[in-house]
């Protein structure tokens, strides 16, 4: 499965914000945003003024390296969400969202989203009582995600546990730490969506 290698905190300095991609690390003085906080590369602090391309570019950048998506299968969220009704923008954050990697991470269970697709990958959470490794897969209201019974004495899972309480699960999830479950109560409306992205700039770039 293709993915992004590379520093992740190039990342968030080129977008010129916290994206949250390093868990602990992002909050932490040691993060290089709060050392360097202009882009990276030779001409990172002399950049001109961004046109409304790149403004453009730079809002679905954002957001792929947010959800740790691809490309490729991020065009194919968007062909997606603009067939479905209401505003495309909306749609394709709620997809975003109710990926089962985010929802891991949303719910507290993991430290970043990198951290949550490790998890799933490697096979420790359930969906509905069955094995799902594949962080892509999406949820749905009345799902019941869990960590797999014998995962449950892994140090991610009594880390978590142990901090519970400490991140804010959103609304439209409920997180049971001492069961390490998680409730899927309704699809996420884009006011209860806290992430930093401009949807309709992304909209704009792909409607050319």
């Amino acid at each position: 499965m293709a993915r992004y290698t590379g520093a992740d905190c190039k990342r968030c300095r080129r977008e010129k914000q916290k994206l949250f991609l390093k868990g602990s690390k992002c909050e932490s003085a040691k993060c290089p945003i709060e050392i360097r906080p202009y882009p990276p590369g030779e001409h990172g602090r002399g950049r001109t003024k961004d046109s409304e391309y790149l403004l453009q570019l730079r809002e679905k950048q954002k957001a792929t390296r947010i959800y740790g998506v691809l490309e490729k299968q991020f065009r194919g969220y968007y062909a997606e969400a603009n067939k479905k009704s209401g505003k495309t923008g909306e749609n394709l954050l709620r997809i975003l969202e109710t990926r089962l990697d985010n929802v891991v991470y949303r719910a507290g269970f993991a430290k970043s989203r990198d951290h949550a697709r490790q998890l799933v990958r490697h096979g420790h959470i359930n969906v509905n009582g069955r094995k799902t490794d594949i962080p892509s897969a999406r949820v749905t209201v009345n799902d019941i995600i869990e960590v797999r019974t014998k995962s449950r004495t892994l140090t991610p899972f009594q880390v978590a546990q142990a901090e519970a309480g400490e991140r804010t699960v959103p609304a439209w999830l409920e997180a049971i730490p001492s069961q390490l479950r998680i409730l899927v109560h309704s699809m996420p409306e884009r006011q209860v969506i806290d992430t930093q992205v401009q949807e309709q700039l992304i909209v704009e770039l792909y409607s050319k």
